[in-house]
């Protein structure tokens, strides 16, 4: 599950209950599924989520109507849609086959969408049993940062059957500002494997040629300037510039543990498919010393302090 504060309530939990209308469940209640969570919400959807401690604080969201589960098959047993915003396939896999799992709880039609970051080849395993179950699922990784989930801006990449994304596009419109059917089940997550290792990949890069900056003494300033100002401009310089000119973290609130998950995953994908990945090894190997050295929990910004000298 997501990291985050243990979650509190007001009044102690409320049971998890059917409600009428377009039903929606959501499991993973951390950084971005929290801001998903209250999106549904405002958007007039009922909702029921996964009490857990990995939750961010639910008060917000159980203000707004939001019902608390005990398990994951109560989730899914309250849910017309069962939205999965956890850290990475072994969490994906337990939610959904483990003891008190959604597929122990799921109804005929009930429509699983995973936002989760996962491997493909898991997905399709997971897809096959949710039909075996009488659902249907679809793979919808998100693009963007907390903030964005915050204000139901993210985006998403979905796979899967078009028929069964127009079911649930009023949710997913809800929490998001472009919601992109990018072909067959499973290419929702090998486009976001692919889009997390270039974008990680570029940030890694930065952050190195900005700590031997920083290391030579160069104006951290004119060095982002310059960058952007020629070859270096990207959403990766936005991202980091503010921690290499100010040492200002935020504009990028994701650990550097999960950028090696992510790495980790496009690695395996990539032999699994026989690809070459001999620059996400480099990759890998940079971002694993830093997490070797105890800094897992820095945001990826701080790259460019990790890697400086001594």
């Amino acid at each position: 599950m997501p990291g985050g504060s243990t979650a509190r309530r007001t009044g102690g939990p409320r049971r998890c209950r059917r409600r009428t209308g377009m039903k929606t469940g959501l499991i993973g209640v951390g950084l971005m599924g929290h801001g998903i969570a209250r999106n549904v919400l405002k958007g007039g959807f009922a909702l029921s989520f996964l009490d857990h401690p990995g939750n961010q604080p639910v008060d917000e969201i159980t203000g707004l109507g939001a019902q608390s589960c005990a398990s994951s098959a109560e989730v899914a047993a309250a849910s017309d849609v069962v939205i999965l915003c956890v850290t990475g396939s072994p969490q994906v896999e337990a939610i959904i086959t483990g003891p008190g799992g959604v597929l122990e709880g799921l109804r005929p039609g009930t429509i699983v969408v995973d936002c989760s970051t996962a491997l493909p080849e898991s997905t399709l395993r997971m897809a096959e049993k949710v039909r075996e179950a009488g659902g249907a699922f679809l793979d919808a990784p998100m693009t963007r940062t907390a903030q964005h989930a915050h204000e139901g801006t993210l985006n998403l990449l979905v796979g899967g059957d078009a028929e069964v994304l127009d079911k649930v596009r009023p949710v997913l419109d809800s929490f998001t500002e472009a919601v992109e059917h990018v072909g067959a089940l499973g290419n929702g997550h090998r486009l976001k494997l692919l889009h997390n290792y270039v974008s990680v990949g570029f940030m890694t890069l930065l952050a190195e040629a900005a700590a031997q900056a920083a290391d030579a003494d160069v104006d951290p300033q004119r060095f982002v300037d310059i960058l952007a100002n020629g070859g270096g401009a990207s959403v990766a310089l936005q991202r980091m510039g503010p921690f290499i000119t100010d040492g200002n973290r935020d504009a990028l609130p994701f650990f550097v543990s999960n950028a090696l998950k992510d790495i980790d995953y496009y690695r395996t994908m990539s032999e699994q498919a026989g690809a070459q990945h001999l620059i996400a090894d480099g990759v890998h190997q940079a971002i694993s010393t830093a997490v070797e050295a105890g800094e897992g929990s820095a945001y990826v910004p701080e790259l460019s302090r990790i890697f400086r000298r001594g």
